[in-house]
């Protein structure tokens, strides 16, 4: 399988590096504008200045003073438009760059082969939200930073034409200032990934915990649960007041460094105003460009953090990004038909197992040990990849390595045990794409109908997450519907009726063994309704098939049989 993540590494020097590229229209827009706002919040005490000189002169007519207010809202007017076009240009392309990397994280996380990466669910969770937030703040923060300079030298070269010692003090201040600030910002950018990390170990064992909550409460577990989670979310509240603490030094340095700067610039223009040498109408400029120069320096300063953090977050994305496929899947498609081939596989607890499913079969495999039933399920599910077992997995006569994940999953659908609930409506459940025409024959198959019937809504009624308001039995024949209502040419079933009444489990047989009839149809169970209906049973015993016929013939000359299925 090739996709556009695997095509291209996206170290996270990359991925800022294409987050800038692809927005380079909108931060010209946004620099211009974000410009014209510095420049005008600059030209404001310059202005005044001029203004004071002016009228220091004696020129106080009221055309003069007509012109000196239309300047001065002329300033005010661009400051006010730029701001607020020049940062709506750039949060729209921030907001979008976010979701672009939000939607890119998700689907490598989505994808048919697993990735080759040390994360949990609620680590990439977290990566596709914060990092991603954070990595597309870098949009924001070039405009800012080229508009702070704009800022700082337009100040510099007006009180260096007034006299250049204050403009050489504004621009070796700055630069000193961002020296320092620039080594304190790696200190922010370490700190920042560590805390990132933290989260996201927190984010996933809030997953865990959610998942595993039923079976939690079951055995009293929730309580040495919780226990761990705090201590891994503690471990995330002390690295966040570690980064808080290291970003409180930095913004309390910044704003001490930069008050120095304004202080110096004020007390110099004072004694050379008080020596002659420059006059009040500079004066007046040099002391209100020393008290706005605060708020570009502090942007500007402030700049250094801001990158540091998001390139810790973009690191974190190429966690998953570039990662590798766990498997290099075949870009065959799996020839018409169904049967299916199990040729002496070797994994976990199977035992060079070997059988074979016929096209349009019905055939049960009565596991006696779970273990080894979770394992042939999670090999016909493509979860583990074609190199990590010994032997050999046909599809119609061709091997699974030579298929691509995507088209075997079109032609064979592995219902799980588990089968996840999705927030939704009963129909998005059964028909996640909304193409499927079996809708109705899969909910009357799977026994449904009663949860149908039951809410006025029928198959819209809404489904909360996880089906926390189904029961057991409820959400296992909703998964079942939704296997069903795939209508694949191979159906291969984990138990699917463990969670229901021994009335409901004989007619879900019965209506399964009908629907199915012609297509090819496997079940792991030990069900005995389930395995009356098949075709013909498969004992599997320590990884490998120990017998093979009917149920009911089974049941009269196998012991150990009869003991492992009857009820």
């Amino acid at each position: 399988m090739t996709t556009p993540d695997t095509q291209r590494p996206h170290p996270g020097s990359h991925i800022l590096r294409t987050a800038l590229r692809r927005n380079v229209g909108a931060m010209v827009w946004g620099t211009v504008l974000m410009g014209l706002y510095q420049a005008g919040e600059t030209a404001f005490p310059i202005a005044l200045g001029l203004i004071v000189e002016h009228m220091m002169k004696g020129d106080r007519n009221l055309g003069s003073l007509g012109l000196s207010i239309a300047a001065l809202a002329v300033i005010i007017t661009t400051v006010s438009l730029s701001w607020r076009f020049g940062m709506r240009v750039l949060q729209k392309a921030n907001t979008t760059e976010a979701h672009r990397w939000r939607v890119r994280v998700a689907s490598c996380g989505l994808q048919p082969v697993a990735r080759d990466v040390d994360l949990k669910s609620g680590e990439v969770l977290t990566i596709a939200t914060e990092d991603a937030d954070q990595t597309a703040d870098i949009i924001e923060v070039v405009p800012l930073l080229i508009s702070s300079l704009v800022a700082v030298v337009i100040a510099a070269v007006a009180l260096g034409l007034a006299d250049v010692r204050l403009g050489l003090l504004v621009i070796v201040g700055t630069v000193a200032i961002l020296s320092i600030l620039s080594v304190m910002s790696k200190r922010i950018g370490a700190s920042t990934r560590e805390q990132q990390a933290r989260v996201a170990r927190a984010g996933a064992k809030v997953a865990d915990l959610i998942i595993g909550l039923r079976p939690l409460h079951g055995f009293g577990g929730n309580h040495a649960a919780f226990r761990s989670y705090r201590n891994v979310s503690t471990e995330a509240k002390h690295q966040a007041i570690t980064v808080a603490r290291v970003n409180g030094v930095y913004a309390g340095t910044a704003l001490a460094l930069n008050a120095v700067l304004a202080a110096a610039v004020t007390l110099t223009a004072g004694w050379l105003a008080f020596e002659g040498r420059i006059t009040i109408g500079e004066l007046v400029m040099a002391v209100g460009l020393a008290q706005f120069i605060m708020e570009p320096l502090k942007l500007f300063s402030e700049m250094p953090k801001y990158v540091m953090m998001a390139r810790a977050s973009a690191e974190r994305m190429a966690l998953v990004l570039t990662a590798p496929p766990v498997t290099t899947p075949g870009p065959q498609r799996p020839a018409a038909g169904g049967d299916l081939e199990i040729d002496c596989v070797r994994f976990g607890s199977l035992r060079k197992l070997k059988f074979q499913v016929a096209a349009g079969e019905f055939v049960a495999i009565a596991a006696y040990q779970p273990r080894a039933a979770a394992d042939l399920a999670s090999i016909l599910a493509v979860s583990v990849p074609p190199p990590a077992y010994e032997g050999v997995v046909r599809v119609s006569g061709q091997e699974l390595a030579d298929l691509s994940v995507e088209a075997v999953r079109e032609h064979m659908l592995v219902n799980p045990y588990d089968g996840e609930i999705f927030a939704g409506t009963l129909r998005t459940n059964i028909d996640p794409s909304g193409t499927s025409r079996m809708i109705p024959e899969a909910v009357e198959a799977s026994m449904l109908t009663d949860v149908v019937a039951l809410h006025r809504e029928g198959l819209d009624y809404a489904v909360r997450d996880r089906g926390a308001n189904l029961s057991g039995g409820q959400r296992q024949r909703l998964s079942l519907a939704r296997a069903l209502a795939a209508d694949t040419d191979v159906l291969v079933m984990h138990n699917p009726t463990t969670a229901v009444d021994a009335v409901t489990e004989q007619l879900i047989a019965r209506n399964v063994a009908k629907l199915r009839r012609g297509r090819t149809t496997v079940v792991i169970t030990s069900s005995p309704a389930l395995l009356d209906v098949a075709d013909r049973v498969l004992v599997l015993d320590d990884g490998v098939v120990t017998a093979e016929d009917t149920h009911r013939n089974l049941l009269a000359t196998d012991a150990d049989y009869c003991l492992a299925v009857a009820r």
